[in-house]
């Protein structure tokens, strides 16, 4: 795993849950992390096409509580299969802090980072400094760093 990341981010709301980040209908490819991927996400009104226009190492940005809902534990497995390099948010809910921590995705909470950043900004992540650099708006954010 790098120790720095720099991706484009994509900015989600609060409470977005296992359901939305992959739905249901999709837990027959849970062994193929590609084929979950081109579907994270789907579930998220107006991102249903999402999986599609995320570059190899962006960066998802989401709101509190983030990955509530069911123990769904493709759901990390299917935002990583997207191409995302790691996720920032709020507050995570404990279920996909674990489960993405289990699998060594990284996943870092500020809630710093978590409200300024915009979709399509550029960001660079220092995962052992917990360190968040905003190249688009000339800003600095701390995070607890990865666990």
């Amino acid at each position: 795993m790098p120790k720095v990341v720099r991706g484009r981010a994509w900015k989600f709301g609060n409470n977005v849950d296992t359901d939305q980040i992959i739905p249901a209908k999709y837990a027959i490819y849970s062994l193929d992390e590609k084929e979950l991927g081109k579907h994270a996400m789907e579930g998220v009104p107006g991102r249903d096409t999402w999986a599609s226009q995320v570059g190899q190492g962006d960066i998802l940005v989401g709101g509190s509580n983030f990955g509530c809902g069911s123990s769904r534990e493709i759901a990390p497995v299917a935002i990583r299969g997207a191409g995302i390099s790691l996720v920032i948010a709020d507050s995570f809910a404990r279920i996909f802090f674990r489960n993405a921590i289990n699998m060594g995705y990284p996943i870092l909470q500020s809630p710093q980072a978590a409200e300024a950043v915009e979709d399509g900004d550029e960001l660079e992540v220092d995962l052992e400094e917990g360190v968040i650099r905003n190249f688009t708006k000339g800003d600095e954010y701390r995070a607890e760093p990865f666990p």
